[in-house]
């Protein structure tokens, strides 16, 4: 069984060393799952539909796990630009090979006008799950009940800039996606 993983800096594993594919790829191994991770740094969703050929296409995953929403919330990427670009990526996807597909929000933000910049972009993704019948994974969520249960602070998880989790940050991350997915694949 093969999972590709497509989005842009936090999938791609930006300022770490240690990103949360590497912690899928680990996990997954020992279950004949491989893990293949097509994010680049930069990408937003337009590069995802642009790279649809060369990045998805030929490697037909069974699993999908499309991340892309910061890059494009702080970029010149609109609200609806974003969600026709994953429509389309899920659409191509679903009449070459129709994989099950996964869209995954990112983490909370503290300061509430980021918070309500990216939440748009979450709205969107659930939005986009609704209508074409995908997996919808809210890290955001999982994130503030992380932090909230352990009486943690978002600050020890993140990068100086805060659009980017740090190690510690993407092990939540991981740790939300094997949840989700040991549950999916196991069902």
């Amino acid at each position: 069984m093969k999972l590709l993983v497509r989005g842009g800096n936090i999938a791609a594993g930006f300022g770490v060393t240690r990103g949360y594919v590497d912690i899928l790829r680990d996990h997954y191994a020992p279950k004949g799952i491989e893990v293949i991770n097509r994010s680049r740094i930069g990408e937003t969703s337009f590069e995802g539909v642009g790279s649809f050929g060369e990045d998805i296409e030929p490697f037909r995953p069974e699993i999908l796990l499309l991340h892309f929403g910061i890059d494009d919330a702080f970029s010149a990427v609109h609200r609806f630009e974003f969600k026709e670009n994953l429509v389309h990526i899920v659409r191509l996807a679903r009449d070459q090979f129709d994989p099950l597909v996964i869209l995954l929000s990112s983490h909370s933000f503290d300061d509430p006008h980021e918070m309500e910049a990216v939440g748009i972009y979450y709205r969107t993704l659930r939005e986009v799950a609704s209508d074409l019948y995908c997996e919808m994974l809210p890290i955001h969520t999982y994130w503030a009940s992380y932090l909230l249960a352990r009486k943690l602070s978002s600050a020890d998880f993140l990068q100086k800039d805060a659009r980017y989790p740090n190690e510690r940050g993407q092990e939540i991350y991981a740790e939300a996606i094997i949840q989700k997915l040991d549950r999916l694949i196991k069902g």
